[in-house]
C-alpha cells in the first residue's frame, strides 16, 4: 500500500491566472447589477458580499496548496531527507509559509474593509472601497509570483517520483554505476528500467515490483554511488545514500568483477567499506555479476581474497550471477528473499507483544486413548453395491455380443422424491410426505398427528370420533325408556310428579338442541349476504303491498301516495325507476305547517344546516365567511388590492423580479481609451 501519493496533488496556478480566476469566478457568483436608488444598507451588502467572496476564494485556494503539499514534519524521514536533497528543505518550507502568510493578510483586509463598508454613504463610496479591497488583496497574490512558480515545479517533480512504500518488504540494489543493476530489476520485475552502456544511466529512484511466496515485494534500483567524501556527492547520489539510511530492506551490493564497468574491483571495495555503516541492521547479500565474463575463479588472487573477507561479516552472504546468461539471478532473488521474511519474523518474536500473543495461542496435538485398531466403517449397503456391480462388469466382460439374455439386471437404485415427483404425476400433483423421513423409536409414530394442546391438555384426548352415533343410540334409547314409563303408567291408571317433570326436562333438552342447530347454521352462514345482489330487486316490495300491509297493521294509509307525489320523493320500483306504482314517502320534519292545498310546508332549516349547505356550494378561499354579502365584500377587498401588483405586471407580493430600467441599445456606445473597471 502507497503511504504519499503526490500525482494526486493539484497544480498550482500562476500569480497572473491565479488573478484571472479569482476575479473571474468573484463576477460570475455574485451579483453584478446595483442602481443608486438603492436602500443603502442594500448597496453596502452587494459590496461587503463582493469582498467576503473574493477572499474566501483565495482562502480556499490558498488553502488547499498549503494542505497538498506534505509537512516535513509529518511524513516519513525518507520522504522528508529526499524532499531536502531535491528541493532545499528551508526554500519549501520558506514558501509554503509566504503562501501561508498571504492568506492570514488577505482574511484581515477583508475583516477591515467590510468594517469599513458598514459605514459607507453612498454607492460611490462603497465601491472605491471595494476597489480598494479587492486591488490589495490582488497585490499580496502578485507578490507571491516566486513562490507558486516554485512550487508548482516542486509538484512537478513529486509527481514523477515513484510510488514507494517505506515500510514494506524492500530490495534494494546499489553500487557502482554501470554494474548490472537495473538489468537484474528487469530480469526479477515488471519494471522497464532503461540500461545503456555508460555510466549514470539511472539519475533517479525507480520502483519494480514482484511476488514471491504469495507476497508483493518491491525492488528500488538507486543511481550508482562513487568513492569520494559524502560532502562531495551530488543530487543523484545523494538519493541512493538516503535509501540506504530510511528504508528498511535487503541490500544487494553489487561487484563488476569483469571491471566492464571502467572501475577496478579495489575501488569497488572502498566504496563498499566507505557506506557499511549504512548497512547496519540490514540483510546484505554482495553480489559477484558478469561471471559470464570473468568467472570468479578467474579473478587476480588479491581481489578474490578481499572480496572473501568482505563478504566474512554477520549477516553477510556472497552469491554469484550473470545478467546475461541469468545464471544465478534466481538464486540471488530468492535468498534475498528469504532472508528478509526470516529477519522480520525474527524482529516481531523479539518485540513485547510476541509474548502475549503466544500466551495466548494453544497447539493441542492428539493423543491416542488406546492400541485398538479402527479401520474405515463402510455400510452394508454400500458393499452390496459394490459387489453387485463388481459381479455385472465381470459377468459382462464375459459374455458375448449375442447372449444378451443372459445379462443380470444392475441393482436397482433409490429413488429421489423428484423422480418420485415426475413418476406420479409432476409438479402440482405429487406431494412429498417427508414424516417417511422422521427418526422415531417405532415406525407406527410416523404418521401420527401433531398433538393440539390447550390449558395443559392435549385435545385429542377429550375427542370422541363416535360421538354422533353414542348419542343418538342414547336417544333412542331415551325414547324408548319414555315409552316404557308412558306405557307402565297409563297400565297403573295414575301419573305421578315425577313423570311431569321428566317429560318437561327432556321437552326443554330437545329444544335446546334445536336452538344450537340453528345457531350452528347460522354461523356457517354469517359470512355470506343476508339478501343477495340478484334477487334484492325481485323482492322489493310494491306500493300496493306496502298499502296493503300497513292497512292489515291498523295504520291509515289514506292521502300517503298523493303527498309523497307532491313532496317530489318516492321509493323506486327493483328495477330502480320511479314508477306510478311506486310508493311516496312524506319526509317532512316534525312541526311542519300545512298549505292551502293541504300538503305539508318544510320547517326553515336551522342556521348551521344553512351554512353547512352555503358552504359545500363555495370556493376554497370564501370557507369561514358568514354569508353571500360577506363573501363578495372580500372579493372586492382583493381585487382592489391587487391592483397595484397587476400595473407592476407582479404574480404576488413575493414577486421581486425588475424589468430593465433603460433601453440599452440607445443609451450605451462603445468602451472607450480609459481604463477596464468590469471588475
Amino acid at each position: 500500500m502507497v503511504v504519499y501519493n503526490f500525482k494526486k496533488m493539484a497544480p498550482v496556478p500562476a500569480a497572473d491566472d491565479f488573478i484571472d480566476i479569482v476575479l473571474t469566478r468573484t463576477q460570475r457568483k455574485t451579483p453584478t447589477v446595483v442602481h443608486p436608488g438603492y436602500n443603502i444598507n442594500r448597496i453596502r451588502q452587494f459590496y461587503m458580499r463582493k469582498v467576503k467572496f473574493t477572499q474566501e476564494t483565495l482562502s480556499e485556494r490558498l488553502g488547499q496548496i498549503i494542505m497538498d503539499f506534505p509537512r516535513l514534519d509529518d511524513i516519513h524521514p525518507f520522504y522528508a531527507d529526499l524532499l531536502n536533497i531535491l528541493y532545499d528543505r528551508d526554500h519549501y518550507k520558506l514558501a509554503l509559509g509566504q503562501i501561508n502568510m498571504a492568506k492570514k493578510l488577505m482574511e484581515a483586509l477583508s475583516r477591515d474593509y467590510v468594517r469599513l463598508l458598514k459605514y459607507g454613504d453612498s454607492l460611490y463610496r462603497c465601491k472605491q472601497l471595494k476597489r480598494a479591497a479587492l486591488g490589495r488583496m490582488m497585490t499580496l497574490l502578485k507578490r507571491q509570483k516566486a513562490s507558486l512558480s516554485y512550487l508548482e515545479e516542486v509538484r512537478k517533480h513529486l509527481a514523477r517520483l515513484p510510488a514507494l512504500d517505506p515500510n514494506t518488504r524492500t530490495l534494494l540494489l546499489t553500487g557502482f554505476p554501470n554494474v548490472g543493476k537495473s538489468s537484474f530489476m528487469n530480469k526479477v520485475t515488471r519494471a522497464n528500467v532503461d540500461v545503456q552502456p555508460y555510466a549514470f544511466t539511472t539519475k533517479s529512484l525507480y520502483v519494480g515490483h514482484m511476488d514471491y511466496r504469495y507476497l508483493r515485494w518491491q525492488v528500488v534500483d538507486t543511481p550508482g554511488i562513487l568513492d569520494h567524501a559524502l560532502e562531495e556527492r551530488n543530487t543523484i547520489e545523494m538519493q541512493a545514500v538516503t535509501a540506504l539510511a530510511h528504508l528498511q530492506c535487503c541490500v544487494l551490493f553489487m561487484i563488476d568483477i569483469s571491471e566492464q564497468c571502467g572501475y577496478p574491483i579495489a575501488e569497488q571495495l572502498r566504496l563498499f567499506e566507505s557506506i557499511k555503516p549504512l548497512f547496519a541492521n540490514k540483510q546484505l547479500i554482495i553480489v559477484a555479476n558478469k561471471t559470464d565474463v570473468l568467472p570468479f575463479d578467474q579473478v587476480r588472487e588479491p581481489d578474490r581474497t578481499n572480496i572473501l573477507a568482505a563478504a566474512a561479516g554477520v549477516n553477510v552472504e556472497l552469491m554469484f550471477m550473470s545478467n546475461v546468461s541469468e545464471e544465478g539471478v534466481m538464486a540471488v532473488k530468492t535468498a534475498a528473499c528469504d532472508k528478509l521474511l526470516q529477519a522480520r519474523v525474527d524482529a516481531r518474536l523479539a518485540g513485547k507483544k510476541v509474548g502475549e500473543v503466544m500466551n495466548r495461542l494453544t497447539v493441542a496435538m492428539p493423543t491416542p486413548r488406546d492400541a485398538r485398531a479402527r479401520g474405515a466403517s463402510i455400510p452394508d449397503s454400500v458393499l452390496a453395491a459394490r459387489a453387485a456391480a463388481k459381479n455385472g462388469a465381470g459377468s459382462n466382460a464375459q459374455m458375448s455380443d449375442d447372449d444378451s439374455s443372459a445379462q443380470q439386471p444392475a441393482a436397482a437404485a433409490r429413488l429421489t422424491e423428484k423422480e418420485r415427483m415426475w413418476l406420479n404425476g409432476g409438479p402440482g400433483v405429487y406431494n412429498c410426505d417427508y414424516r417417511k423421513y422422521y427418526d422415531l423409536a417405532s415406525d407406527d409414530w410416523k404418521f401420527d398427528k401433531i398433538p393440539e394442546i390447550m390449558d395443559g391438555k392435549n385435545v385429542a384426548d377429550y375427542v370422541d370420533a363416535e360421538i354422533d352415533a353414542r348419542l343418538a343410540l342414547l336417544e333412542r334409547e331415551e325414547d324408548q325408556l319414555q315409552a316404557e314409563a308412558a306405557a307402565a303408567a297409563a297400565a297403573a291408571g295414575d301419573e305421578s310428579d315425577v313423570d311431569e317433570e321428566t317429560r318437561a326436562l327432556a321437552g326443554e333438552i330437545r329444544a335446546r338442541k334445536r336452538l344450537a342447530r340453528v345457531a350452528s347454521r347460522d354461523n356457517r352462514s354469517r359470512n355470506s349476504a343476508v339478501m343477495p345482489r340478484a334477487t334484492a330487486g325481485a323482492r322489493a316490495r310494491t306500493v300496493g303491498a306496502v298499502t296493503a300491509a300497513l292497512g292489515a297493521a291498523g295504520v291509515p294509509t289514506e292521502g300517503v301516495a298523493a303527498r309523497g307525489r307532491k313532496r317530489g320523493r318516492s321509493l323506486s320500483r327493483g328495477d330502480g325507476s320511479a314508477g306510478g306504482d311506486s310508493m311516496d314517502v312524506d319526509t317532512a320534519e316534525p312541526g311542519a305547517k300545512r298549505r292551502a292545498d293541504g300538503s305539508l310546508a318544510p320547517r326553515a332549516r336551522s342556521r348551521s344546516a344553512a351554512a353547512g349547505s352555503r358552504s359545500a356550494s363555495r370556493a376554497p378561499r370564501e370557507e369561514g365567511l358568514k354569508d353571500d354579502a360577506m363573501a363578495a365584500k372580500a372579493r372586492r377587498v382583493m381585487k382592489k388590492g391587487q391592483t397595484q401588483m397587476n400595473r407592476r405586471a407582479q404574480a404576488g407580493e413575493s414577486d421581486r423580479k425588475y424589468g430593465p430600467r433603460l433601453d440599452k441599445h440607445m443609451l450605451a456606445g462603445k468602451m472607450g481609451k480609459g481604463t477596464r473597471r468590469s471588475r
